[in-house]
């Protein structure tokens, strides 16, 4: 039998120990290392992946905020309009009164009450207090005349009587408090605009119930939650973990699991603490710190025994708490996997060692022990051994060691050759190991890169332009909306710099804002671009962004949003507020002119009239009277742009409206325009003064007919129209039943520029001294004080379309009015004694008059204002007719004397001169009326009645 030499089994045992104690080292030093690593990488995918969500929530929230900012801004615009409202039609309603005189009281009574019916809005209204705190106008019977100082609203004190106490001495100003809903008794915060008049001694205020404002905001922020549930089903932790969202109530907000979500969870206890789960969750949250608990798992309903690991972030806007959850065994797979593979190949690698030392070992030593046997036979004299020298003694047997030595050196050079190529493997097999955990690192960065690609998704659908920027202007990543806005793919400007994609004014534009973002400030500002041929306004929002110890702006993030709409309608209310300017100059002008014109017109008429005018002085008389005439029709178009015409409506059909312009064209119109008609004859009848509304279609038509000078189709169409929108008219049209008159024609149609300046008096694109500029504006003008609306637009095959919507004449409107039998019962012959009052402010303009009058065959009273003319009446016992002004000074008008004359003297007529009346209404029909300037034959027109 075999026996191993003592010196090989020494040998062998002092290798299996070294590399048993290498095997060891190496394992202790780097399995646990790995594990760790690995463990940790999981662990910081799981935070990556809740930071970008909570990241994503966060965006959102302030996406929310920015909505409801902007929805209050345009509530308190619309207040502050419906304040504006009241006042003016408190205004109009003192300057008008052609009722018998009220009292001071009995009149603002009146207002107080119509305005109570004023809603707008839903259930929101105007209402109105004095001075004392006491309701003038509200349209609650709780509150209406009540004073409200010591009211208790919700069991405290209402705030109302001191938010009057501060808008007496501030003015204006928005204000929040709790209050009724109409009707109710429901008790909610509101939201009002007051404003104090001293003038009149009342406080204004309109508001909106707050949570009116919050439902549209709700809505916005289920929609933003809906899209953010839809990008979370997909998102994966490990193997089987997932992110859910909750509130404080414990509410869940947000779960994978549809039969959870929407569900209370506060009755879940943890089971290593004892307490309800989400306070623990809630505790931890933004701690950097996972909560460990023991779950149950799908597949072992019920034994809570599995170890779980959640990480939680507060989103205190939304006050949502994100949290992830996963199994702590699903974060070990990995590491424990990997781990068991290396101890396996560390298992057969030690195997392969110790077969190999014990090689090694006896490889080793058998020159050694044939040295020992060879030098043992020589020292018991047995000479015979051969060791390559022939020589048998001392010397010899250490040469034959010599030579045996010589030989095992070759044979240790060779033992090395085998140690390098064994240790070769064992470095191949470390190689090995290397390779796997690299591939396992790749494994964990293809899930961060499709993380990623997920946010870049839902980044794109965002309606928004973003992009962030490195600290050098280069882009680094852009979504969607912001590509297109530069007619580019997004990979294109990834690594672009700012100024080589943006065009210089934008970049100039732009650069300042970007710095003060680097230097690390919130930039908000608006800017102007042209985007396929639209100008487009965007609101931009730039965020520095931080690097990780948060010193340093690494780079900023651009938020763009698009407020063209918003832009678009405030630049629309611009316009209206600049109509109105000029509508209220062009009447004051008017008033004044239709004066002087009365004056100038008069005397030149009397001057004609002279017996001794000389025949060559009439010749310059009769442009100059020409021209007071055109100067008085201008003024009509002026009074018409401005509304304040005097009118003298009554309900007409539409097709006999037609029919008659048809017959006044019928003459004006060239041979090559033809006439056509579309009249439905189901069309309700409007409530309009006739004649100005034939000049009105009389002033389209021939319009019309200028922009055809080759001839063309003129088209007059009426039908019935229920407006339920805005529908494109020159301010929003109040749902309702309406009926539309259409002018349309072929011809040339309007440019960019006449249908921005089409109502403006004076403008006008025909050549010089071919139109005043006034026929648009003025039928703009008589529509509007008809409660009409209008809109121009070009046609699709050619030409324009002018469309006109009427309110549908009401049956009180249509009622047959019983004249006075008495009223201009005056016989139509006068003599010196007849008496008439003149009543007029204008010492020029009544003297024309007077002469008038004296002429016509009357006696002729003064009176300078009404005051006087109330004083004269009193001494008068006979009267034959009163001529009076409207718009005087004091405090009565012509109305007052008109209203006076008719109750002292009924068989008297009257009379009432305007250059305008602002406060002319529909009662004001029972007097007669005269337009300045006129002329003796006029006023003997109206005088003397053709009778009846």
């Amino acid at each position: 039998m075999y026996r191993y030499s003592p010196i090989t089994f020494r040998l062998f045992l002092m290798l299996l120990l070294l590399i048993s104690g290498i095997f060891v080292s190496i394992y202790w030093l780097t399995v646990p290392m790995i594990k760790q690593n690995v463990f940790g990488l999981e662990l910081h995918s799981n935070r990556q992946v809740l930071n970008i969500v909570y990241d994503l929530a966060n965006r959102m929230y302030f996406s929310t905020e920015s909505y409801v900012e902007q929805a209050l801004d345009a509530e308190e615009q619309k207040l502050k309009a419906v304040v504006d409202l009241g006042e003016s039609y408190i205004r109009t309603g003192l300057a008008d009164s052609a009722e018998p005189p009220l009292d001071k009281n009995a009149h603002w009574q009146k207002l107080y009450a119509e305005l109570r019916r004023l809603k707008f809005d839903g259930d929101n209204y105007l209402w109105i207090s004095d001075f004392n705190r006491r309701l003038l106008s509200h349209p609650d019977d709780k509150f209406q005349g009540k004073n409200i100082s010591e009211h208790i609203v919700a069991g405290e004190q209402s705030a109302l009587p001191g938010i009057i106490q501060q808008v007496l001495k501030q003015g204006e100003g928005f204000y929040k408090y709790k209050w009724y809903r109409l009707q109710d008794t429901e008790v909610i915060d509101k939201y009002s605009y007051v404003r104090s008049f001293p003038e009149w001694g009342i406080v204004l205020g309109a508001g909106v119930y707050a949570d009116d404002l919050y439902k549209e905001a709700e809505a916005y922020k289920t929609h933003l939650l809906g899209e953010l549930s839809q990008a979370l089903e997909s998102v994966k932790i490990a193997s089987n973990g997932y992110l859910y969202i909750f509130d404080s109530n414990g509410d869940m907000i947000f779960h994978p699991n549809s039969n959870i979500r929407g569900t209370n969870f506060k009755s879940l206890l943890n089971p290593v603490t004892g307490n309800p789960i989400y306070q623990d969750l809630i505790a931890v949250s933004d701690t950097d710190e996972e909560l460990y608990y023991k779950w149950d798992t799908p597949h072992d309903p019920g034994n809570y025994a599995y170890e779980k690991l959640s990480l939680v972030r507060h989103l205190s806007g939304f006050d949502w708490y994100i949290s992830s959850s996963v199994y702590l065994d699903d974060l070990k797979a990995s590491s424990v996997q990997l781990s068991q593979r290396l101890l396996a190949m560390g298992f057969f690698g030690l195997l392969a060692a110790i077969v190999a030392a014990f090689l090694f070992a006896e490889y080793l030593t058998s020159p050694i022990k044939q040295l020992s046997a060879t030098a043992y036979k020589i020292s018991r004299g047995q000479f015979g051994a051969k060791t390559g020298i022939n020589r048998h003694d001392e010397l010899g047997t250490l040469a034959e060691s010599f030579d045996f030595m010589v030989d095992q050196l070759r044979d240790n050079i060779q033992g090395l050759n085998t140690r390098v190529a064994s240790r070769t493997k064992e470095l191949s097999e470390s190689n090995q190991q290397l390779l796997q955990a690299v591939s396992s690192l790749k494994t964990t960065k293809s899930e961060l890169t499709a993380s990623e690609t997920r946010q870049r998704l839902i980044l794109d659908a965002l309606p928004a332009q973003i992009a962030y920027l490195d600290a050098q202007g280069r882009y680094v990543f852009v979504n969607r909306e912001y590509a297109e806005m530069f007619n580019r793919h997004k990979s294109e400007l990834v690594g672009e710099l700012m100024q080589d994609v943006m065009s210089t004014a934008m970049y100039k534009n732009t650069l300042d804002y970007i710095r003060q973002a680097l230097r690390g400030e919130k930039v908000m500002y608006e800017y102007s671009t042209e985007v396929q041929g639209k100008t487009m306004v965007t609101r931009r929002i730039l965020l520095p962004f931080y690097g990780e110890q948060r010193q340093t702006v690494e780079g900023v993030l651009n938020l763009s949003i698009d407020i063209t709409a918003e832009r678009e309608s405030e630049q629309r209310l611009a316009e209206a507020s600049k109509m109105k300017a000029v509508g209220q100059m062009s009447g004051g002008l008017a008033h004044d002119f239709n004066n002087l014109l009365t004056i100038i017109l008069g005397n030149l008429l009397e001057a004609q009239g002279h017996p001794d005018l000389p025949l060559d002085l009439n010749g310059n008389l009769v442009p100059a009277i020409r021209a007071t005439r055109r100067g008085a029709d201008l003024t009509k178009r002026l009074l018409a742009f401005s509304r304040r015409q005097p009118l003298s409506p009554d309900c007409i059909k539409p097709d006999h409206l037609i029919a008659d312009v048809i017959s006044l064209l019928s003459g004006p119109l060239a041979e090559n325009i033809r006439i056509q008609t579309r009249i439905d004859d189901s069309a309700p009848v409007v409530y309009v003064d006739e004649a100005q509304m034939e000049d009105a279609l009389v002033n389209l038509a021939l319009n019309a007919a200028d922009s055809m000078e080759k001839g063309g189709t003129l088209s007059f169409e009426v039908r019935s129209f229920y407006c339920a929108t805005r529908e494109g008219f020159d301010e929003s049209v109040p749902a309702g039943d309406y009926v539309m008159l259409s002018v349309k024609d072929t011809g040339s149609g309007f440019s960019d520029e006449a249908l921005q300046k089409a109502y403006e008096p004076f403008f006008t694109t025909k050549s010089t001294g071919a139109g005043s500029g006034l026929g648009l504006s003025m039928v703009y003008g008589f529509v509007k004080q008809s409660k009409g609306y209008i809109r121009i637009r070009n046609r699709r095959a050619a030409g324009a379309a002018i469309e006109i919507l009427l309110p549908v004449g009401t049956e009180r409107q249509c009622e047959t009015t019983l004249q006075d039998p008495e009223r201009n019962s005056y016989a139509a012959t006068a003599d010196a004694s007849s008496l008439v009052l003149l009543v007029e402010d204008d010492p020029d303009v009544r003297k024309v008059v007077r002469h008038q009058l004296v002429d016509i065959g009357f006696t002729v009273l003064e009176a300078e204002t009404a005051d006087e003319a109330d004083t004269l009446l009193l001494n008068l016992n006979e009267l034959a007719g009163v001529v009076t002004d409207i718009v005087m000074p004091g405090a009565k008008d012509g109305y007052a004397v008109a209203q006076r004359v008719k109750e002292r003297y009924p068989a008297a007529f009257i009379v009432l001169m305007t250059g305008y009346s602002e406060a002319y209404s529909e009662h004001d029909a029972e007097f007669s009326l005269l337009q300045k300037p006129f002329d003796q034959a006029a006023l003997a027109k109206v005088i003397f009645p053709e009778s009846k």
